[in-house]
Parts: C-alpha cells; sequence; structure tokens
C-alpha cells in the first residue's frame, strides 16, 4: 500500500521567498529507519540546501504544511496537523504482526493472531527485545 504524503515550507530569507515541496514516501522511510526522520532535513536534501546554513535554520524555524495523505498516512493528520511518531509506531507494529502470523500459525496452529491479544503482545515484545539485544 502507498503511504506518503505532502510536505511543504514556504519562508523568506535575505529579501527573497522560498517554498519548498516533496512527495514523501513515508513506507521507504519507514524501511529504513525505526521513527521518520526530520521533514525539514527531507526537504532540505531534496532541494540541495546545506543543514548547517542559515538558509536551513530559517527554514527549520518555519512550520511545514502537509497535505494529499495517501493510505495510512490519511489517519494521522487531523486538522492539518501529521502525527509521524504515532504513524511509525503504528506502521513498525504492524510490519510485526505480519512477520509473527505465520510463526503462530506454523508453531501454534493460530490462524489469526489478533484473535489472541495476550500472545500478540508478547510475542511482539519478544521480538522487539531480540532486535534491540
Amino acid at each position: 500500500m502507498n503511504n506518503s504524503i505532502t510536505a511543504r515550507v514556504e519562508f523568506s530569507f535575505k529579501g527573497e521567498d522560498y517554498s519548498y515541496t516533496a512527495s514523501i514516501d513515508l513506507n521507504q522511510l519507514l524501511l529504513q529507519h525505526s521513527s521518520l526522520p526530520s521533514f525539514h532535513v527531507i526537504l532540505a536534501k531534496l532541494h540541495k540546501i546545506d543543514t548547517y546554513s542559515y538558509l536551513y535554520e530559517v527554514m527549520e524555524a518555519t512550520d511545514i504544511e502537509f497535505s494529499n495523505p495517501a493510505g495510512c498516512a490519511a489517519n494521522y493528520l487531523l486538522d492539518g496537523e501529521f502525527d509521524p511518531s504515532a504513524l511509525a509506531a503504528d506502521w513498525h507494529t504492524a510490519k510485526v504482526s505480519v512477520l509473527l502470523q505465520p510463526i503462530a500459525e506454523r508453531e501454534l496452529g493460530i490462524t489469526d493472531l489478533n484473535q489472541h491479544p495476550a500472545l500478540k503482545r508478547a510475542l511482539v515484545a519478544a521480538y522487539y527485545l531480540g532486535s534491540n539485544a
């Protein structure tokens, strides 16, 4: 499923107006990172702005506007406010559930792990414990 969102920032620096926009593939980012990186950094890199510049500092002080959510991103954009932390946490939990389901079926004969919430929580916790070891 395509999970994406459009991020846009507009600001002025030294008498010039800047407007940077990008459609961001959230799945790709979440496959690479445990949490979503700063959208200011993403926009800066996409538009070739040095993150150690004054231009970037001004951009970073400006709120990013989010729009056009696709996939599950739509559940995390409410009244213009995007919650990337909640999206990342839920995305990773769903990914772990997909990985655990075949194990539960093969080892325990459980065809739907969602029907056993306590067991699912235990398996998810064990997964995270093992991945942090």
